[in-house]
Parts: C-alpha cells; sequence; structure tokens
C-alpha cells in the first residue's frame, strides 16, 4: 500500500471533489458529507449503478456507461478535478457474463488499453485489485489523487465494539473466532470479503457474486437459520476502493435469510447510514459486532512472542547432554518456552 492509500487525516476535504459513483448509497453519504463541508462536488455516475439522488447532491454530474473510463477522466478533467473518491459497488458479473459480457458495455479505447490484457490476452488476471490499481494509474498518470476514506470521512467507518442491543452468544463468538482467519485468508487472496458460518462450520464464501448473494445462498444451505456473517478487510486493505461495506439492505437480507449476527472490522469497514442500519438490526434482533483491527491483534501477538523467553543454543546443548529421562523433560520445556 502506498503512503497515499494509508494517509489518516481526518476530512480533509478539498474544495473541489469529484465521485466516481456506483452502486449503493454509500456515494449519497459521501457526496453530503463533502457538500457539508463546503466542497464543491462533481459526479460521474456509473448508469445502471448509481443513485437518481445524487443529481440533487451534486455541483454537476455526468451518466456515463460503467466501462467508459477516459470519458469519466475527461469528465473530471473538464471540471478542474484533481481529488477523486471511488464510492459504490459495481456489479462485475452482470458486465462480464451476463448477455454479451464486458463487450456489451462498448467501452471506450482507455478501458481497452487499461483492461485489455485481462480481458482480451490474459496476460494479467481479472481480480478487483489488479483492475482497480491499472485505473487508479491512470487516473495517477493523469494528475487525480484517488482519495482513501481516511483522508475525507473516516466517521463512515465503524469503531470497536457491540453496536446493537443484542450482544453475541457464547457460540456465535465461537463461529466468528473461527471464521475471522478463514475471511482474512481469502480476502488475502482477493476472492472476497465474508464468509457464512455456524457451529464453526464454513456455509459459504464471497466471490464475485457479492455478499448479499452469499447470504442468500446460505439461507439455501442452512434453512434453520442461527448462521453468522462474518465480513473483514483484506490484510494489506487499500482504503482507496473496495472497502468492505454494510448497511440497512445487508440486515435486511440478512434477517430474511434467517442470519443472526454480523461480524465486522473497526476502521476498516464503512457502516451506511448508521444510525437506520443499527435500528434495523435492533428491531429484526440481529447482533452487529465490530471486532478489533487485524493490525492491533497481530502487534499484541508481535509483543507477547517478544517478551516470552527463548531457549538459548547454550541451553539446547546442555539438554541434549543429560539422561534421556531428563532430556525429555527440557526439551518439553524448551518447547514450550518457543
Amino acid at each position: 500500500m502506498t503512503d497515499e492509500a494509508s494517509t489518516d487525516c481526518d476530512d480533509a476535504v478539498p474544495d473541489r471533489v469529484g465521485i466516481l459513483a456506483g452502486w449503493g448509497s454509500f456515494p449519497v453519504e459521501l457526496a453530503e458529507h463533502y457538500r457539508s463541508h463546503g466542497a464543491q462536488v462533481h459526479v460521474v455516475a456509473i448508469k445502471g449503478h448509481a443513485a437518481p439522488e445524487l443529481e440533487n447532491l451534486s455541483d454537476s454530474l455526468r451518466w456515463t456507461g460503467v466501462l467508459k473510463i477516459g470519458a469519466g477522466l475527461k469528465y473530471f478533467e473538464s471540471k478542474s478535478v484533481r481529488h477523486v473518491a471511488f464510492a459504490g459497488k459495481v456489479f462485475k458479473d452482470r458486465i462480464l457474463y451476463h448477455g454479451r459480457g464486458w463487450i456489451e458495455h462498448m467501452p471506450d479505447f482507455t478501458c481497452y488499453r487499461l483492461l485489455g490484457s485481462s480481458f482480451i490476452t490474459r496476460r494479467t488476471d481479472g481480480r478487483d485489485d489488479t483492475i482497480l490499481n491499472a485505473i487508479m494509474e491512470e487516473y495517477r498518470r493523469r494528475g487525480i489523487e484517488v482519495l482513501p476514506i481516511t483522508k475525507t470521512a473516516k466517521h463512515l467507518l465503524a469503531s470497536e465494539g457491540c453496536l446493537t442491543q443484542r450482544r453475541i452468544s457464547r457460540a456465535q463468538r465461537r463461529d466468528i473466532d473461527f471464521g475471522w482467519q478463514i475471511a482474512r485468508q481469502m480476502g488475502g487472496l482477493d476472492i472476497g470479503q465474508s464468509i457464512t458460518v455456524k457451529d464453526q462450520i464454513v456455509l459459504g464464501v464471497e466471490a464475485i457474486e457479492g455478499t448479499d448473494a452469499l447470504v442468500t445462498r446460505t439461507a439455501t444451505i442452512c434453512p434453520r437459520g442461527g448462521f453468522t456473517l462474518v465480513k473483514v478487510a483484506k490484510p494489506n486493505q487499500d482504503m482507496r476502493f473496495d472497502v468492505p461495506t454494510i448497511g440497512p439492505q445487508t440486515i435486511e437480507r440478512l434477517a430474511r435469510a434467517g442470519g443472526s449476527a454480523v461480524a465486522i472490522e473497526a476502521g476498516k469497514t464503512i457502516v451506511v447510514e448508521l444510525t437506520k442500519t443499527v435500528e434495523l438490526a435492533n428491531k429484526l434482533g440481529i447482533s452487529i459486532v465490530v471486532q478489533p483491527a487485524e493490525a492491533s491483534k497481530s502487534e499484541i501477538a508481535r509483543d507477547a512472542a517478544a517478551a516470552t523467553p527463548k531457549a538459548s543454543c547454550t541451553d539446547l546443548i546442555v539438554a541434549n547432554q543429560r539422561p534421556s529421562s531428563s532430556r525429555t523433560q527440557v526439551q518439553s520445556a524448551s518447547s514450550r518456552a518457543a
């Protein structure tokens, strides 16, 4: 992750800012936040994804196709925008595997140039990080900074603790602890952000279809319900794009599917419409628990390891010179110390 991506400056909103808006309420909340800080807001809204109310929350807006990357860049340049936020979901499965595929969306030349190696020649993979990093590099090359959420709207990120009236049970705690590292590994492979778990068994793993579809699919696997959704950031999450997000729709879908809890990561998960999300979860009996950020856990583990005495080479030599019964005891103690 670059220094730019890890910048941690609370709500440093530029005077003029752009939003590349996909699906969901995140772009709407971001536009409202930028306007409340007195910024000019210019939006490139993706057709079939972005919310119409963005038209009333922006100083200018252009609707464009999802693969019109060059057109979006030119629009921001025409408005003298030098800072842009990527916000909202893009339905990648619909773009690639519905109808005639991505060609149906009439990609422009810039899209072909940036993503042709993923979708035409197949010289590179089509993972989210691969695609989005290629797009961000083009923005950077043309003098436009892609803003991390931590720089301009840190308040949208979840804080540690239980957000709901209903606390998690012991069984749910076991499921969360069990699923957490598995979900992190899946995120590290850039496969997906979420898994569903019950009785310390993985019921489903998110891939290209997204979290909502994962939850719906889990309902068919576990019709008795009572499962937990675990949604985490990637181990080296770039906070400029693809940041884990939940909101009212997540809670509604989870309740319909029979889920009973959702676990997310503090400081690395966006909660849109926070008040509405929590009120809805309380009404539907869903627990929302925000786990400590993984980085903090790693630091604690490293500190603990550093404080644990290690067996020295001398200890091991002495152990090997002792009678076999004593040697077993010393080796066992050395193993425990290590």
